[in-house]
């Protein structure tokens, strides 16, 4: 029995636990999901119901959002229709206003135009009455003038002929009277006033001479002369300033008066009118005003003299008496100290001589050179510069398109039409740049020379340099193979600055870089 239990429990006591191992694993994979399942179950049971209380939450809240939103905009609507209304009571308010006035305006409207048309039916009335007399009237005069021709036996065309005739007639014959009475007496008092003129002109001429050149310091034959010359308090001083338009300066200088003025004629009336006080003596007002007087009208004569000098000299005809006052005054006008009118003789006889050698008209030729700086007699009183001005003073006195347009071009202002006008333009250039012509040494002038050319040769590549017509043009020859075209620009350009930097010249000076490149080959 032992034997059979300790077998059994040898061989069934594995299996058992193999039992029940199967039945605890059944047991496990049953009851595992189901557990795991409900657990789900009631998990989601939870998140649902927390969700519905947060979307009962969020309704809730945006409830309340919403019904505040509408309360604002109704807020907000309300307040602009009470803007809108209020705005709209404002235009009716003025709209009532403006139709008040538009009614009061046609009222008044309505009562000018039965006023106007009042006035306008007595117009009408009074122009039916004005043309019944003006008509009656034309038919007395009718009868009256068909009464007249019946009398006098002629038409009124053949009465106002022969009363035209017979008044031709007798101013004719007064006419050809007056001339032959001015012809006779003319003739008679030609002879005396000749002689008369002659005497005046050689009594002035022994008396003073007018020098060629005007000057701005007068000299005293002592100090003493300066305080009479001021007089007592300054009463000379300031008639004399007052008088001739020009300002004395009496500084410590001994035995000088220096004449201030940019007008060089009042410069030259004042200069003559000191030197007679001083030779005269009597320096007092009334003798100052006789003598500025006098040398006034010297100085006019000398002007007007000297035009129509000039005019003869150069054999020109016709030329306005105005005009040649205002080519007198260049006696006392300078330019960089060439004198004016000696200038414009010069460039007169260079330019006439050229148009002979052309071929043109020589007096036109010489008309243009003398003329082309007459704007220098005017631009010391006048705004603007002397081309303009003389431009405007030949058109004025009627001169030739050719000598207008000399004037306009001489400086390039204006493009050159005319053969003429490009001689002006070369005598001008020869005349004012010829040596010792503006004040100028002919020392200095071979310096100034020397000196471009020197500041041409002082560039690396530049072969030669010529100055040429006096000065007023440099011509740089350079090497092709060391600059090049725009090295050639940049050259001018250096010249033109140290030229413009470290010399001191009248004028322009024009700079022109050359640069040629010969390719030679030799065929054998």
């Amino acid at each position: 029995m032992s034997v059979v239990l300790n077998g059994f429990t040898e061989v069934g006591l594995p299996i058992i636990c193999v039992v029940a191992g199967l039945f605890v694993g059944a047991a496990i994979v049953f009851f595992v999901p189901f557990f795991k399942k409900q657990r789900d179950t009631n998990k989601g049971g939870k998140i649902i119901r927390e969700a519905e209380i947060k979307a009962e939450h969020i309704v809730k809240n945006a409830q309340l959002d919403g019904k505040q939103v509408v309360n604002e905009m109704k807020n907000d609507a309300d307040k602009e229709i009470k803007e809108k209304k209020i705005e709209l009571s404002q235009m009716e308010n003025k709209l009532m206003q403006r139709e008040q006035n538009i009614d009061r305006r046609d009222g008044a409207l309505s009562q000018k135009e039965a006023a106007l048309d009042e006035k306008n039916e007595k117009l009408d009335k009074r122009l039916v009455e004005v043309n019944k007399k003006e008509q009656i009237l034309q038919e007395k005069i009718d009868s009256i003038i068909v009464e007249l021709e019946k009398v006098a036996q002629m038409t009124v065309q053949e009465a106002r002929d022969e009363l035209f005739n017979r008044v031709e007639g007798k101013i004719s014959r007064e006419i050809a009277t007056y001339i032959k009475n001015k012809e006779d007496e003319a003739k008679e008092t030609a002879s005396a006033k000749a002689q008369e003129l002659l005497a005046l002109a050689m009594s002035k001429y022994a008396q003073e001479t007018t020098q060629d050149r005007t000057v701005s310091v007068v000299a005293l034959p002592n100090d003493e002369m300066k305080g009479r010359i001021i007089g007592r308090e300054g009463r000379n001083i300031r008639t004399l300033e007052t008088l001739l338009g020009v300002d004395l300066i009496i500084d410590d200088t001994p035995e000088v008066i220096t004449v201030s003025c940019f007008n060089p004629i009042r410069r030259e009336i004042a200069r003559l009118s000191l030197e007679a006080l001083i030779k005269d003596g009597r320096i007092q007002p009334g003798r100052i005003e006789e003598i500025v007087e006098k040398c006034k009208q010297e100085v006019e004569e000398s002007i007007h003299k000297t035009g129509q000098d000039v005019a003869f000299k150069l054999g020109l005809p016709r030329i306005n008496k105005e005009l040649l006052d205002y080519v007198g005054k260049l006696k006392y006008r300078t330019s960089y100290g060439q004198n004016a009118l000696d200038h414009s003789i010069e460039v007169a006889y260079l330019a006439g001589t050229m148009a002979a050698e052309l071929g043109l008209d020589q007096n036109l030729a010489k008309r243009a050179g003398l003329l082309h700086d007459i704007g220098k007699a005017l631009d010391f009183e006048v705004d603007g510069s002397h081309v303009e001005l003389g431009a405007r003073i030949a058109k004025k006195y009627g001169e030739n398109d050719v000598v207008v347009n000399a004037i306009e071009s001489h400086h390039g202002d204006v493009p050159a039409k005319y053969i003429i006008s490009h001689l002006v333009q070369a005598a001008d250039t020869l005349s004012a740049a010829r040596p010792g012509a503006r004040s100028e040494m002919l020392e200095n002038y071979i310096q100034r020379i020397e000196k471009l050319e020197e500041i041409c040769q002082s560039y690396e590549g530049v072969s030669q340099s010529y100055a040429m017509q006096s000065g007023r043009e440099l011509r740089v020859m350079v090497i092709p193979e060391k600059i090049d075209d725009i090295g050639a620009f940049k050259l001018a350009r250096e010249i033109k600055e140290r030229i413009e930097n470290e010399m001191t010249y009248p004028g322009q000076i024009k700079v022109s870089v050359i640069r040629e490149y010969r390719a030679v080959e030799t065929a054998k």
